[in-house]
């Protein structure tokens, strides 16, 4: 996809963060695929990645996923924040998520290390609501979207250390997401080297399913 001519749509100052297949798609996905660059401070990014380090340096690296989607990875499910840390993903709620919208009580952490990726894939409906936001760590990514019956249609985002990315609506049911690996990952023309990934994902409750319950197998994002 990349060196076809695509245009980029420019909805904050400075470089793009979203580009996509045409004019169409990027103007009704406006509000349903959103970047917020910078979002993190360098303090609060450091506050993160050091919360969950240890955590996850108790964890192996692994190659296959319970639906295939993820290579190449490490996760965990977190329910309990420092106070610093609990501020962070309420600014996350507040940027994200509706006044109505209830979500999972678990975090999701995903670890990706330099080699690994996300294939296609949209999140089943059984353990994620309508509104996905995730906070990136450490390393620049390029997150592609698909869609499922249209495949020219698609944007790609740019995700770097620091910003929020939220999928809602449309972006998150009707389009498929994937992590470029380190190879493919170009942003237009542009080289974004891959490293390893930390990604701290909130889910808004998947319908039907009460506060206290769980979705067992966590989302990819």
């Amino acid at each position: 996809m990349a060196g076809t001519g695509l245009l980029a749509l420019r909805t904050l100052p400075g470089p793009s963060w979203v580009r996509g297949s045409g004019p169409s798609v990027l103007n009704r996905l406006r509000d349903a695929a959103v970047v917020q660059p910078g979002f993190l401070s360098t303090a609060e990014e450091e506050t993160l990645s050091q919360e969950l380090e240890p955590e996850l340096r108790r964890r192996r690296y692994e190659y296959d996923h319970w639906d295939a989607a993820i290579h190449g990875f490490r996760e965990t499910e977190k329910s309990r924040w420092s106070e610093a840390s609990r501020a962070i993903l309420q600014r996350v709620q507040a940027a994200a998520f509706g006044p109505g919208q209830t979500l999972l009580s678990s975090v999701h952490v995903l670890d990706l290390e330099a080699r690994g990726y996300i294939k296609p894939h949209v999140d089943s409906i059984k353990f994620c609501g309508a509104t996905i936001a995730g906070l990136s760590l450490l390393s620049p990514s390029v997150m592609r979207l698909v869609h499922t019956q249209e495949p020219e249609e698609w944007l790609e985002l740019l995700l770097e250390p620091g910003s929020l990315y939220i999928l809602r609506g449309s972006a998150r049911y009707d389009f498929s997401h994937e992590i470029l690996r380190d190879e493919e990952s170009f942003f237009g023309g542009r080289r974004i080297p891959r490293g390893r990934r930390i990604s701290v994902i909130c889910r808004s409750l998947p319908e039907g399913m009460g506060p206290g319950e769980s979705g067992q197998p966590p989302a990819a994002c």
